[in-house]
């Protein structure tokens, strides 16, 4: 009898596990498609540069975080975002009673802040070496 009761304890285990899995696989299927079709379409770096990254933060999210003003014209103050970073991951420190979540979040959003940065004077020199045409850097022997 006790049997009977183990081998239906391990089918019905077995059955719930089954369903749940496959729906956490429907779930991230659709996540990636999501995800691919939306950077498909973007196209342009200014509509990618509110997208989610690889943080999982938008550009907003991380102002918020670290309290400083959304990059007026792609320029930040990177000075008082530094500023704002050191000071709330030290004193998020979970050696000092603070949270890890939050200091990692924090870094997230600095690190978030700096990618728009990049992206950002990446395509201002772009824009200035298409107008001012190319011109090679060359050096000579002396």
């Amino acid at each position: 009898m006790a049997h009977r009761f183990i081998t239906q304890a391990v089918v019905v285990g077995a059955r719930v596990f089954g369903r749940a899995f496959a729906e956490a696989y429907r779930q991230a299927s659709a996540s990636s498609k999501y995800s691919r079709a939306a950077m498909d379409s973007g196209g342009s770096s200014s509509s990618h540069s509110n997208n989610l990254v690889s943080s999982g933060l938008t550009l907003d999210e991380a102002c918020q975080i670290l309290n400083v003003r959304s990059p007026q014209g792609g320029k930040a103050d990177m000075e008082e975002v530094m500023e704002r970073f050191k000071r709330l991951y030290d004193v998020n420190d979970p050696t000092k009673g603070g949270s890890f979540y939050l200091q990692s979040k924090i870094l997230r959003a600095r690190e978030r802040i700096e990618l728009e940065a990049k992206q950002t004077q990446e395509t201002l020199d772009r824009k200035a070496e298409i107008e001012q045409g190319w011109n090679p850097k060359m050096y000579k022997d002396q």
